[in-house]
């Protein structure tokens, strides 16, 4: 009875279910277009941005109003905005893929201290800029041409994807070595926990060569657990302006491994020389470690130390021969989501006088800053 009721309700109104076959057929129609349609190119492009702001006060109370020996939080009893990142990019997921990376920086330090030579825009920075084609070649062979920042160090040139638990950086991140390289860049990873990195570049932090060399650097990163992390880096070329046979070599460790979700622990070593840059004459030398401890306390919250020592032999990298020494006590609290405020303590410690103090020179700073970070 049911089954006679429909057939004269189809026979009675024969409009209505020629309209419902017409949208079902339509919106099925539809469907197999955009799933079969590739996705126009500029919806593979992402854009992500990054700010930092920041006080330091220096107990010191320098009359430069500097605090000495710093990389980015050089500017005592100031507020800074330290940089503003804008960063464009499309990743580069499989073989036969292209893609490019394109960061702008802008602030009262970081692009000031950060930029290469022969790429100075004030206080603006083009930070990195690349292009990324990965060829088919086994797993897929990885190529970077442009400028990048450097594999070198555990700290980073804070952005979007990565910022440092302490606010102001080691003594290593600052005077051991580079910030960028342009040149160059091929990665392929040797198994699922082994990845190694080539590069041939102009040198250190140059846009333009100072020389007719190059430098060439290499990387093995090694997870072999999970949490765990071991990177060996080192870099070798000429990096004096005109001079292309004295050589500068930097051998750098890092390594990381997370605990538990409470602890995470860090390990950076940088042993550093060059040929001829001493003084004397003689073969220059720097090295230096420095240890991190995270500690995750709360959902909110965390605190991070870090003991550093840098020694500086003959004073080709912070202009006196000495050895440095810190402790930085920073507390972090994240209140919302792409919200960070930060505390940073820090004690310098040196065994020359090189610190200003009213005036006079001293062999310790401390300082104290507030950093609020928003991530987007």
């Amino acid at each position: 009875m049911q089954h006679c009721k429909l057939i004269s309700y189809a026979i009675a109104r024969p409009g209505v279910i020629l309209l419902m076959l017409a949208m079902l057929s339509g919106s099925t129609h539809v469907y197999a277009q955009d799933s079969s349609k590739p996705k126009p190119w500029y919806e593979n492009i992402t854009v992500n941005g990054f700010l930092s702001s920041s006080y330091s006060y220096n107990f010191n109370k320098p009359d430069a109003r500097k605090n000495q020996l710093r990389v980015f939080d050089v500017e005592d009893n100031s507020f800074n905005v330290d940089v503003v990142e804008l960063s464009i990019k499309k990743d580069a997921a499989t073989p036969g893929e292209a893609g490019f990376r394109f960061d702008l920086t802008a602030g009262s330090s970081i692009p000031r201290v950060a930029r290469s030579s022969g790429l100075n825009i004030g206080d603006l920075d083009l930070q990195q800029m690349f292009v990324t084609y990965i060829a088919p070649v086994g797993k897929g062979l990885r190529f970077d041409f442009g400028k990048f920042v450097t594999h070198l160090g555990y700290e980073v040139i804070e952005g979007y994807d990565g910022y440092n638990d302490n606010e102001s950086r080691s003594f290593l991140f600052g005077y051991a070595i580079a910030f960028t390289h342009t040149g160059v860049r091929a990665s392929y990873p040797l198994s699922d926990n082994v990845t190694a990195s080539l590069m041939l570049v102009n040198g250190w932090d140059n846009s333009i060569d100072n020389n007719r060399s190059k430098s060439i650097g290499g990387q093995i990163a090694v997870t072999p657990v999970q949490g765990m992390s071991l990177i060996a880096n080192a870099m070798y070329g000429p990096e004096r302006d005109r001079n292309n046979s004295d050589n500068r070599t930097i051998l750098d460790f890092v390594g990381t491994c997370a605990v538990s979700d409470l602890v995470t622990l860090g390990l950076n070593v940088d042993y550093g020389t060059e040929q001829h840059a001493a003084a004397s004459g003689k073969n220059a030398v720097w090295k230096g470690a420095a240890a991190y401890i995270r500690l995750n306390l709360l959902d909110q919250f965390s605190l991070s130390l870090r003991l550093e020592q840098f020694e500086d032999r003959d004073g080709v990298r912070t202009g006196i021969a000495q050895r440095l020494r810190g402790l930085t006590i920073t507390p972090e609290y994240r209140p919302a989501e792409h919200f960070i405020l930060r505390g940073d303590f820090r004690i310098d410690d040196s065994n020359k006088s090189v610190f200003v103090k009213r005036g006079e020179l001293t062999n310790v700073q401390s300082t104290v800053s507030m950093n609020a970070i928003c991530v987007l």
